[in-house]
């Protein structure tokens, strides 16, 4: 029989590591972005092979959520065109897409793919989980206009589920 004290630490460990399957698809994106040429299937691969757990650079990955992992990276890749349009749309007209900085529109990609095709998560975890994405690589203004910019495409596709 199962305590309530181990169905908590299963489901902090179930949130912790889709947590950290959002920080690495932000990572791939990222990656992806920088090399066109790379294909995302074989982005999912190394990083599920090579970091997922791993040390790099001092830091430690965790064990992330593989399929959320997957899901992210390849569902945003391949649903980019409609990311970007629903992203600009809720961006000022001084502020295009492509102005904004690399990290920044993986993380609003991200979101954005969660908030149209994860019907299963919640819209407030999508926005808390990338917002705090966010504030881990910036310390300006950015994770406001990632949290800005989530919420509006919140409110816009998923205004019932608020």
């Amino acid at each position: 029989m199962t305590t309530s004290a181990e169905s908590e630490d299963r489901q902090r460990v179930g949130s912790r590591r889709r947590s950290v399957a959002r920080l690495a698809a932000v990572q791939a994106l990222y990656q992806l972005e920088a090399n066109s040429e790379a294909d995302p299937r074989s982005v999912v691969g190394e990083f599920v092979r090579h970091r997922f757990g791993q040390e790099i650079e001092g830091d430690r990955l965790g064990e992330a959520d593989p399929e959320l992992f997957a899901d992210i990276v390849c569902g945003a890749t391949d649903d980019l065109e409609r990311l970007d349009t629903e992203i600009s749309a809720a961006l000022t007209e001084g502020w295009p897409l492509p102005r904004l900085d690399s990290v920044l529109r993986a993380i609003l990609r991200a979101g954005a793919y969660e908030l149209m095709h994860r019907r299963d998560v919640p819209p407030r975890v999508s926005l808390s989980e990338y917002t705090a994405i966010a504030y881990a690589f910036f310390t300006g203004k950015e994770p406001g206009l990632a949290n800005g910019v989530l919420n509006h495409l919140a409110h816009t596709l998923r205004d019932s589920d608020l």
